[in-house]
């Protein structure tokens, strides 16, 4: 038997019919950009979040860069995040003409380190890009605090954590706005690209949906240059049949979570997921590490177990990255944590046999 480290085939399986149907009205109604499954999702992604707006985009990449925009963050200014995430947290900052200003991460949590980020504040900064990496929100209360004395924007990335709370309050909702990635591996996921970000800030909500479609403000009367950032309303349909799920999958993603714990907990060779006290992680990632990783993916990879690497490289020693002028050694919890991690399969519809098999693979690995 082998173990995929992800089968969207099962979930998909299991509300079928509902998603069939909700895109069949889609379809029927002809209205395929915004119109009413986009309003409906929008709504409920709000009221999910605990936020009064939501603004629907074409991507969780999207999201950041009409946020970027819709802030007038651009050339000259500086938006402080972290090295270790995907490459769009950064990727975003560069498109939108700003500079990503890096600061090391927390081991243990793996997100950025609230301690390291006064240092690095300048007259330049415009804003603070912290990620809820693997399913655990970010330690906002000491971010949120610094960006309200130098009067920055806080834009949560929060594509890999929707559902996740930071005492009680759910990611997105704390910031100036939350980002969210719909892609097929995310816990909520569509039926390809597909991203929302949610917000309390009325005047912020208008902007974006002005800037989503090139700053139209009514037919062809552009007031801003902005994007084609539109979701598509066969996307929000589909998200709209999962959405009344996702508190379950999230809840049996922390069984499975818990499971592994309990049988790596006696194994001092593997570092399990560490979340803190006020957090409740939805694990998108279980994410394990080991000094010897390569090792272990190896021997997982030639044993029918599937895994992935996030993040192999980096985004300081990224070589598109070269020219911020950063080099090895900068950010060496990042650093470290490139070289250890490894995410096992974690999704809700594993049964007992694939993740025992899982278990009794990494262990196998690492008593070698």
């Amino acid at each position: 038997m082998d173990v995929p480290f992800l089968d969207l085939k099962p979930q998909y399986a299991s509300v079928k019919q509902q998603v069939l149907s909700a895109v069949n009205q889609v379809l029927d109604s002809q209205v395929c950009i915004g119109g009413p499954k986009v309003e409906q999702l929008e709504k409920a992604i709000a009221d999910y979040c605990g936020c009064k707006y939501a603004v629907g985009a074409s991507s969780g990449t999207d999201a950041i860069l009409n946020t970027l925009m819709s802030l007038k963050i651009g050339s000259g200014d500086e938006v402080i995040t972290t090295p270790f995430t995907f490459f769009a947290s950064a990727g975003c900052i560069v498109r939108a003409g700003a500079r990503p200003v890096f600061v090391d991460i927390d081991p243990a949590t793996y997100n950025i380190d609230p301690a390291k980020i006064p240092k690095t504040l300048s007259k330049k900064t415009k804003a603070i890009l912290p990620v809820h990496l693997f399913g655990q929100m970010a330690h906002m209360e000491p971010i949120l605090a610094l960006a309200q004395e130098a009067k920055l924007a806080v834009i949560e990335d929060a594509a890999q954590s929707i559902g996740a709370t930071y005492k009680g309050q759910r990611a997105g909702s704390m910031g100036s706005c939350g980002c969210f990635s719909f892609y097929p591996t995310k816990n909520l996921g569509a039926a390809g690209d597909a991203g929302m970000i949610v917000t309390n800030d009325e005047q912020l909500a208008h902007t974006l949906r002005l800037m989503r479609n090139h700053g139209d403000e009514s037919t062809y009367e552009h007031r801003l240059v902005g994007g084609n950032f539109r979701l598509d309303a066969l996307q929000a349909a589909v998200l709209l049949a999962k959405l009344g799920h996702l508190d379950k999958w999230s809840s049996q993603r922390q069984k499975n979570a818990a499971y592994y714990d309990g049988a790596f907990a006696a194994c001092e060779q593997i570092t399990r997921p560490i979340v803190a006290k006020e957090n409740v992680c939805v694990y998108n990632h279980y994410v394990i590490r080991v000094p010897r990783r390569d090792e272990l993916a190896k021997y997982l990879r030639q044993n029918g177990v599937g895994y992935m690497i996030y993040y192999p490289v980096a985004l300081h020693m990224q070589e598109c990255f070269r020219q911020l002028g950063y080099k090895q050694g900068d950010f060496p919890q990042a650093e470290t944590a490139a070289k250890e991690v490894l995410a096992l399969p974690i999704y809700p519809e594993l049964t007992a046999e694939q993740k025992d098999l899982v278990i009794e693979r990494v262990l196998e690995a690492v008593a070698g």
